[in-house]
């Protein structure tokens, strides 16, 4: 290029809506880069969705963008080009003249320029559709994430280019030869003289190998360029880069320069894992759907993703999952920065079909193989794009899939690509020219992730506990004897089976099951965790662009109205709190598992739409939620995990703990003769120590450093101790948290007036006076909502919605506890105001009774958090007065809950209070509403 003209400021617009065309003289203005709604231009939305976000000027049809502008002498006709670097469907006139149309949603429109451009003032005429795609788009126009929004984002430039340019420039590193190939067409010239030099930048030391000039020849060429053996290599760890400069020299013309961004490594496939550069590494990802709710799309700079990513960094994560979009040339630049793996995807979630289907549309298809082309061709230098995903949980053709893949990589072999993420849910299958698997199970039970919903069940071992940690992958990826393994149950002929499918249910064809699957490429886990908290509504004033949180602002009218409004802060903090101890458990069963190649979270950040899916522990702005620090996520999630695996977190005084230690180590520098010290402490008393070597040899391993085991010291009173582990002198530590209860404690109802029901002599004795506790049969109590421990999985609305046009069990749809620590019936069940991991069996043997109507005055000594669609005031354990009498209502099953240590210390402390004079309730009830409630 040897000059450009910015066509960014202000623009002449006019909305058309209903696609009658341009009408002069245009009657408003616009800024670009932008869109219409972040302008402000259109009728204000009045809707409010309860799904997602709400854009304030969401608008739809055709927008005409129309400015001048000068062409100086010098520049007057030279090969000109107008390049739109991220829009919707384009058509553009210059001087009346049109261009064309472009469709791309994910690459540039770039323009040729035919008729040179004269000195002068030039109009030029741009317009935009939002609508009728070739294909649905996925998340690059979906309102559940960045919106369908209408505008031109990025740079808008006319390029000029001398007599000879090249075109289509590509890069590909040979870690091994220290050299770069390069691959372009020469436009404009039979022959040239091309000079390729090199500078390295964000590097650990300076380097410029020498320049070369090379003799080239018209039309395609192909150069080796050598950056020496000293060439420095680009890694998560060492993210170096070079600039690439490609000059062409021609005598009687002026040079003609290209430059680009460089990083020289080999990211592979080898066996099980991945490697960068020949070392191991674990891909720890999150999953993206640029969800940027202060502009309603993806921004284009440099500096706004280099802060995205460096705030995902900080969490350990060193990968991102692209779901449905491609991200913009600016992330791409600043993941080459930091070092981040980037996988973009396909805007594609559906059935990819040949001509054996009736509904193929082929059309669709080839837009999509086109697209995935385009993507390669404009973002493919870039060393952080390492893998490609042609889509999201896809059905159809296999064959179609895989002559893809083949073709994708036979044009461009530098990705490892992947025929989609979670493709075949149920049946998943690996094709022959996939260089990895990402999915969610291979046979029904063959689960490789701790969370389902239900419809998708069975659900995960985080979920349905009881728990320790000692769960991982291995069996399940690679079965210990798989001569007895048969196909998934009842899909082994194939035929119709039923799927979720977005935030829906769909009826697809399943492929005759082949058997076993077993992988011999890496394998990554999708879209783990999935934990849900409850909306922190002091979120909304953030909203200042044009999405509005009316999502939020109704979800707070819903708890206004059930009378529950001054808990919302609890909810979000304890919710919270769950969630964090679900996403340890998960991250650390997949560091647990050496077969597994890394994992993708769903998610880091909250995702805004689908329901509202308040997943993250980041919100929507990647701004913390005050769950976690970074520092303490990375104790779970980095490229160094140490891990102690043991049964259980509860312990009668005497038993004996023991516990595996390991580390999971990813780092290319050994780790040798370091000490790992470990401590058990209650407050500032240690109760046991010790000590014992950590080396590491290699990335990849999963080191098992030893064991420990002593004997839980006797204490009074339960007792919450810390599990600390630490290699000293580094940043390598854990912590879990333990409890300890006294020995030889009974759950002793004696003297205590214990019904199941509110019998006429229950209600009698209440009227005497007397104290009463209603511990109800669960199998009879129907006014009470299911008891589990784990928060709800994504978010209820969208799930229970798809299980029932499933015509499956809904979800629970509760999200923890918020437990009145300091009232007295906890006394001897000392416990934090949230859910924890004594609280777990006896949450699953519990209902929660729905106390809708009752005053705010009926606290719950032990309250289940619903969810923001229902809002019910529940209570697995309240008390009241009733007439003269006190009643305390334990909805838990006391048989069932006293088999284990931590139920019986419950119960202990249950019935101790109810014998006590401290069980004097002060919310009254009428006998006919306690009997209602306990119906």
């Amino acid at each position: 290029m040897i000059a450009k003209i910015n066509l960014e400021g202000t623009w002449k617009l006019q909305l058309d809506g209903a696609k009658q065309g341009l009408r002069l003289p245009m009657n408003d203005t616009i800024t670009l880069p932008g869109t219409t709604s972040y302008a402000g231009k259109g009728n204000p939305n009045e809707s409010a969705h309860a799904d997602c976000l709400t854009d304030e000027y969401a608008f739809e049809g055709w927008a005409w963008y129309t400015r001048t502008f000068i062409i100086p002498a010098d520049l007057a006709g030279e090969n000109a080009m107008l390049y739109l670097e991220r829009t919707r469907v384009t058509t553009v006139w210059i001087d009346g003249q049109e261009l064309g149309t472009h469709d791309s949603l994910s690459a540039p429109h770039v323009y040729p320029i035919a008729n040179r451009l004269t000195p002068g003032e030039h109009t030029i005429t741009v317009r935009v559709d939002n609508t009728d795609y070739p294909t649905k788009g996925g998340h690059m126009t979906s309102r559940d994430t960045q919106t369908n929004w209408n505008g031109i984002t990025g740079r808008i430039e006319l390029q000029f280019y001398g007599a000879a340019y090249l075109e289509d420039v590509r890069t590909y590193p040979n870690v091994e030869e220290r050299t770069v190939r390069i691959q372009a067409k020469l436009a404009g010239a039979e022959a040239a003289a091309l000079t390729v030099s090199a500078v390295a930048f964000n590097a650990s030391r300076s380097h410029e190998p020498a320049a070369r000039t090379f003799e080239i020849d018209g039309g395609q060429f192909e150069v080796v360029y050598s950056l020496g053996d000293d060439a420095l290599l680009w890694s998560e760890w060492t993210p170096n880069l070079y600039t690439l400069r490609l000059e062409l020299k021609q005598e009687g013309s002026p040079s003609e320069a290209y430059e680009t961004t460089f990083g020289q490594r080999a990211f592979k496939a080898e066996g099980n894992a991945f490697t960068i550069n020949g070392t191991k590494t674990f891909l720890r990802g999150k999953h993206d759907g640029m969800i940027f709710p202060l502009t309603g799309f993806a921004p284009t700079t440099v500096e706004e993703w280099l802060r995205v990513l460096e705030i995902a960094k900080s969490y350990g994560i060193n990968h991102y999952r692209f779901h449905t979009c491609c991200p913009p040339e600016a992330a791409f630049e600043a993941a080459d920065r930091l070092g981040i793996y980037m996988e973009p995807e396909l805007p594609f979630w559906g059935t990819v079909t040949d001509e054996t289907y009736d509904n193929h549309n082929e059309a669709e298809q080839l837009y999509l193989i086109e697209e995935g082309y385009r993507m390669l061709k404009a973002f493919g230098n870039h060393p952080s794009f390492v893998m490609m995903s042609l889509g999201n949980e896809l059905w159809g053709s296999k064959e179609r899939i895989d002559g893809i893949l083949k073709a994708y990589k036979t044009f461009d072999n530098r990705p490892l690509y992947t025929q989609g993420s979670n493709n075949f849910q149920w049946v998943p299958v690996i094709l022959e020219h996939e260089d990895f698997f990402c999915g969610v199970r291979f046979s029904r039970d063959r689960l490789f992730r701790g969370s389902y919903a239900m419809c998708d069940a069975p659900q995960g071992h985080v979920q349905t506990g009881p728990q320790g940690t000692l769960t991982d992958y291995d069996d399940m990826i690679i079965p210990p004897d798989i001569s007895g393994e048969g196909a998934i149950e009842g899909q082994s002929s194939g035929g119709e089976i039923q799927i979720q499918y977005g935030t829906e249910a769909k009826t697809v064809q399943a492929g005759a099951s082949e058997g076993v699957l077993v992988p011999n490429v890496p394998v990554i886990s999708h879209e783990i965790g999935q934990y849900q908290t409850y909306p922190d509504f002091n979120e909304i004033a953030k909203y200042t662009g044009p999405l509005k949180a009316r999502n939020f602002e109704l979800f707070k009218q819903r708890l206004a109205d059930h009378g529950l409004d001054h808990l919302a802060e609890q909810y979000h903090a304890y919710s919270g709190r769950v969630a964090v101890e679900a996403y340890k458990e998960e991250l650390e069963s997949a560091f647990r598992t050496k077969h597994l190649a890394g994992f993708q979270l769903l998610d880091l950040q909250d995702f805004s739409g689908q329901g509202t899916a308040l997943v993250g522990v980041l919100d929507a702005f990647m701004d913390s939620k005050g769950l976690i620090s970074p520092e303490e996520w990375r104790t779970f999630c980095s490229d160094a995990v140490l891990l102690a695996r043991f049964a259980k977190y509860n312990y009668e005084a005497g038993e004996q703990f023991e516990a595996a230690l390991q580390l999971r180590y990813m780092r290319p520098e050994p780790l040798l003769g370091y000490t790992l010290q470990w401590e058990l402490t209650a407050g500032n008393e240690r109760l046991a120590q010790g000590e014992a070597v950590a080396s590491a040899e290699k990335s990849g391993d999963l080191v098992d450093i030893g064991r420990i085991g002593f004997a839980m010291p006797d204490v009074p009173t339960m007792t919450k101790t810390t599990l600390r582990l630490q290699i000293t002198g580094t940043d390598i530590r854990k912590s879990y948290h333990l409890w300890i209860y006294p020995s030889g404690v009974a759950a002793d109802s004696g003297g205590i007036r214990l019904f199941e029901e509110l019998t006429d002599e229950a209600a009698a004795l209440l009227e005497r006076g007397e104290r009463v506790v209603v511990m109800p049969d669960l199998t009879r109590l129907t006014n009470a909502v299911e008891g589990t421990y784990c928060v709800d999985f994504w978010c209820y609305p969208m799930f229970r919605s798809i299980s029932e046009s499933m015509n499956k069990p809904v979800p629970v749809g509760t999200m923890g506890l918020l437990i009145d620590n300091e009232h007295p019936l906890l006394k001897r069940f000392p416990s934090d105001p949230h859910a924890t991991e004594p609280w777990r069996q006896i949450v699953e043997q519990s209902r929660s009774i729905i106390l809708d109507g009752t005053s705010r005055e009926l606290q719950p000594i032990v309250q289940t958090i619903d969810n923001f669609e229902r809002n019910h005031k529940l209570g697995t354990v309240f008390e009241c007065r009733v007439g003269a009498g006190s009643l305390l209502v334990c909805a838990i099953d006391a048989k069932r809950a006293g088999e284990t240590t931590e139920g019986r210390q419950f119960l202990h402390s249950l019935f101790e209070y109810a014998r006590s004079e401290e069980f004097r309730p002060s919310a009254e009830l009428e006998l006919t509403e306690a009997r209602e409630l306990l119906r």
